[in-house]
């Protein structure tokens, strides 16, 4: 269905993207992270996703990241190339072809000329991004035509990293949020919303509720007009 919400937010607000953490993202990503940052209900939730609507042998960017590329193995990508911060994560990455080091709060230009890929995704990171519409035109620019950019998120991050603006708000509201980059970047077709938000079994009280916890799932996607 389409995030439709029309609430707007002042991106241009001077504490918007602020972070309790300023000092360079080179030194908090130093040290390789070779584990998965969402559940198995999260990663396999994706996967079908993934499989469902990405097209066929796909050119495919994976933005922001890491060890996992998190798309279904059944899924034949033509390539897989991955733009992270660490790259000893990047190399454990099976599922790349290739891979580039690149800090895209400070460069957000991506690497790539215009029209190279089919498929770009972010995988719960948009939530660190510092100049996220500018990224998001990055991410028009170089996809094809009709190509479909992919962000998905649950609520874990990093706290001390992800900007102000999401913090403050709640699940809703990032939806939201993450709605208005795909619009103020003015290069997409409107914004489909996912979500899987039936984190909790009902039944067996609160503590059985708490430990059967599922992560909620939110996959916005939108093709490049």
């Amino acid at each position: 269905m389409s995030a439709n919400n029309t609430k707007q937010f002042n991106l241009k607000h001077p504490l918007a993207f602020e972070r309790v953490d300023e000092s360079e993202d080179e030194n908090f990503y130093n040290d390789p992270r070779l584990v998965v940052h969402v559940d198995d209900h999260f990663i396999g939730t994706l996967g079908k996703y993934y499989a469902q609507h990405l097209p066929p042998q796909a050119e495919i960017l994976d933005l922001m990241s890491s060890y996992k590329s998190h798309l279904p193995a059944s899924y034949k990508a033509t390539r897989v190339v991955g733009l992270g911060m660490n790259e000893v994560e990047l190399k454990a990455n099976k599922q790349l072809t290739e891979y580039v080091v690149q800090n895209i709060n400070k460069t957000p230009d991506l690497p790539f000329t215009n029209a190279s890929f089919d498929a770009v995704l972010n995988t719960v990171s948009v939530q660190y991004l510092t100049n996220p519409v500018e990224v998001f035109k990055e991410v028009g620019r170089v996809l094809k035509p009709g190509g479909i950019y992919v962000v998905s998120f649950s609520n874990r991050m990093f706290p001390t990293k992800a900007v102000r603006i999401w913090r403050d708000l709640l699940e809703a509201g990032r939806v939201r949020l993450v709605q208005q980059y795909f619009e103020d970047s003015g290069l997409f077709e409107p914004a489909e919303l996912y979500e899987d938000i039936d984190a909790r079994h009902h039944s067996g009280g609160i503590l059985a509720q708490l430990f059967n916890a599922k992560d909620p799932v939110y996959i916005l996607s939108a093709k490049r007009k």
